[in-house]
């Protein structure tokens, strides 16, 4: 991706398709444009052109060409795009015929966005949102992924470096010119509120619980018990399709299971695990420590017994910790003669404890009943979780990373000021590490390791 040649790509979705386009970015550009339509257009103006193979001057489809010069294009170079009809053939055609000419190759997968990211279009926090946008799957993950995408994260950043320089400023000044008459004795006073200030603001961000990386990947739901209570089936239902397969015989589900829904615009992973129980056999043994372990690392676990067994209430032992969440689900209420189902029962009216559950319903998976109280307890359960103040700001591991030794860094240079006798020197440094990891942040400095990870899972002609 270093070299400057001029790259290519079908930018639309997999043909056949109605509208194609294919765009070029780079400095031979234009000359593909004049080789392929005989001419160049207006800047960011539609033409209506023919394009010809160039070798042979067949015409390869009629559609609409638009060129924009550097550097006010989406890559920052000269580019120009082609809307054809979106054929199999069509689409051949013209990318065997750019791929003819001098310097034009076919773009690999994320370079277009990667040379906006170079030639400043773009910072590392934006490009980010670019890739969460396209794998978007409901509202609230595109709504995020678009917020970061126009700078949400990235242009705090900017600006919380900005005050740190100004901090670091003062403190290279007292370094630097501190027998300059003109130059105050107190310069470290005035740093010293910039860096608590930028420390607090940036703690308040990270003071989240991490809604913005949850909407990203999804809430966790894992659905847990023992054997035969019929948490598969419950799967399913939830799924609305049959993704684990569903057996009277104990330990049939021995690995987990996962599917992605959409509650309310919300983002849910559902886990199937196994019945959990005691097991000789060392295949089920493994399947009960990973649904444990799973369990335990889940927003909210849905413990699921068999209300028609005698000991459904006590065979095996649900998560005993304050978190994640647990709600009781009673199934086989079909099983069940005479028994009042109290479906959909809401929490207690004292904080749980670690040993109670907080929802309580009584369903039969197999017919369905008392499903609409489970999901839509589910879908306040991810409302609430994702409510309450503004928008996250930090939607990935790397962000917090960042944030987090930023803090660290101010942390430092804080305890350095409070001294009788501060040490401007380890001041100055303490700031710079803070500037840097925030630069790392949307990508100014120091990031090469983080750029191929990132560009990579971009599709090719984005």
């Amino acid at each position: 991706m270093s070299d400057r040649s001029t790259i290519f790509a079908l930018s639309s979705g997999r043909p056949p398709a109605a509208i194609a386009v294919v765009r070029v970015s780079g400095p031979q550009a234009r000359f593909a444009l004049e080789r392929l339509i005989g001419r160049v257009p207006e800047p960011r103006q539609a033409a209506l052109v023919r394009v010809h193979a160039p070798a042979s001057g067949e015409t390869i489809d009629e559609g609409l060409a638009l060129w924009f010069p550097a550097p006010r294009s989406e890559t920052g170079e000269d580019m120009a795009e082609l809307q054809l009809h979106g054929g199999h053939a069509v689409i051949a055609a013209v990318l065997d015929a750019l791929g003819k000419l001098d310097g034009c190759r076919l773009a690999q997968p994320g370079e277009f966005t990667r040379r906006a990211f170079e030639n400043g279009k773009l910072d590392l926090t934006a490009v980010e949102g670019l890739g969460d946008l396209i794998a978007a799957e409901t509202p609230e993950q595109r709504r995020q992924a678009f917020r970061q995408l126009k700078g949400l994260i990235g242009d705090r950043a900017e600006e919380w470096r900005r005050r740190l320089i100004e901090a670091l400023a003062l403190v290279e000044a007292r370094i630097d010119f501190s027998d300059e008459a003109d130059v105050p004795e107190n310069l470290i006073a005035p740093a010293a509120e910039i860096a608590r200030k930028l420390r607090d603001e940036i703690a308040m961000a990270l003071a989240d619980r991490h809604r913005g990386e949850r909407l990203r990947e999804g809430l966790v739901v894992a659905i847990a018990g023992p054997p035969n209570a019929g948490k598969s089936t419950l799967f399913n239902r939830l799924a609305r399709r049959e993704a684990a397969i569903i057996s009277p015989y104990a330990g049939t589900t021995r690995d987990i299971i996962e599917v992605h829904l959409e509650l309310d615009g919300y983002p849910v992973t559902l886990l199937d695990t196994a019945g959990i129980r005691e097991s000789a056999e060392p295949v089920e043994r493994e399947g009960v420590r990973r649904a444990r372990e799973r369990a335990a690392a889940a927003d909210l676990v849905l413990w699921v017994i068999d209300l028609s067994a005698i000991d459904g209430m006590s065979d095996g032992a649900p998560p005993r910790s304050k978190e994640p969440p647990l709600w009781l689900i009673k199934n086989k209420i079909d099983l069940v003669h005479g028994q009042a189902t109290a479906i959909g029962k809401g929490p207690s009216t004292n904080e749980p404890s670690s040993n109670e559950y907080r929802f309580i319903f009584s369903i039969s998976a197999a017919r369905g009943e008392g499903l609409d109280a489970v999901v839509w307890a589910l879908s306040r359960f991810a409302g609430d979780y994702f409510a309450g103040g503004e928008a996250s700001l930090v939607t990935r591991a790397r962000h917090r990373h960042a944030l987090e030794e930023t803090i660290a860094a101010l942390g430092c240079a804080l305890a350095e000021m409070a001294v009788d006798e501060p040490r401007e020197e380890l001041i100055a440094e303490e700031l710079r590490r803070a500037a840097t990891s925030l630069g790392r942040l949307t990508g100014r400095v120091d990031v090469e390791d983080v750029l191929d990870a990132i560009f990579r899972n971009f599709c090719i002609g984005k």
